[in-house]
């Protein structure tokens, strides 16, 4: 729930099930990491019992806790999770399956081997603003400083103007998370604003929390039709 009520997916987003895509790993070139996207109905129940959504809100949870990057104090409660993170469109890496565009739910590797990062991409306004999108993303602790943060922003330019949008408006940058700061900066997307004490996050240097600012980063789709940098095939 919003500050403008519950926002739909888009009733003009791209089909239920968008290509899926292999893009370079950044650091093995003989591996490639795979994109799939899902609708929250394909996600939730159809996989639900392979446990590749319990691996991804224990993930969520986790760093929700931290007090660190997501607004939220407490995403325990799995109904929770489905209702922040499946309300529209979800995109999830896989790595480890070289040559491949498709992925044996029911045969799958542990997760916490395989998945290497996932987001969401929904509408930040209702009704006659809903062309703008927001997304948020998540590298587990386990994969991180291996690039795949990158894959998943380049990645997000390929997907969001497929599912309809037109330009994405990221809310709450945290200006201590440097890593993202910088990464919006490179991929083009503008600071449209500054936002004083915009969240009470936990210390990194230390016990208690502190007020941090954040940045309301955003970028337009040039076209409809962006490709995204470094995608390397897709399978439609």
């Amino acid at each position: 729930m919003s500050a403008y009520g519950a926002l739909s997916r888009p009733t003009r987003a791209s089909p239920l099930r968008l290509p899926t895509t292999a893009w370079p790993h950044p650091r093995d070139p003989t591996t490639t990491v795979t994109l799939f996207h899902f609708n929250p109905s394909a996600m939730v129940d159809a996989n639900a019992d392979t446990g590749l959504f319990d691996h991804l809100h224990v993930i969520f949870a986790d760093e929700v806790e931290k007090g660190l990057t997501y607004p939220q104090e407490d995403m325990r409660d799995p109904n929770a999770f489905k209702a922040y993170f499946f309300a529209a469109d979800v995109v999830i890496a896989i790595v480890g399956l070289p040559g491949e565009l498709e992925i044996d739910l029911e045969h799958a590797r542990a997760w916490d081997e395989c998945v290497v990062g996932f987001y969401y991409v929904k509408p930040n306004y209702p009704g006659r603003s809903s062309h703008i999108c927001n997304a948020g993303f998540v590298v587990p602790p386990s994969h991180r400083g291996n690039g795949y943060g990158h894959v998943l922003a380049r990645s997000f330019l390929y997907y969001a103007p497929r599912l309809g949008y037109e330009a994405s408006v990221f809310n709450l940058v945290y200006v201590n998370n440097v890593a993202s700061v910088r990464l919006w900066e490179q991929l083009g997307f503008v600071k449209a604003g500054l936002i004083p004490r915009a969240g009470r996050l936990r210390r990194t240097d230390g016990p208690g929390e502190e007020y941090v600012d954040a940045w309301v980063f955003y970028k337009r789709f040039d076209d409809g039709r962006v490709r995204g940098q470094g995608v390397i095939s897709e399978q439609v």
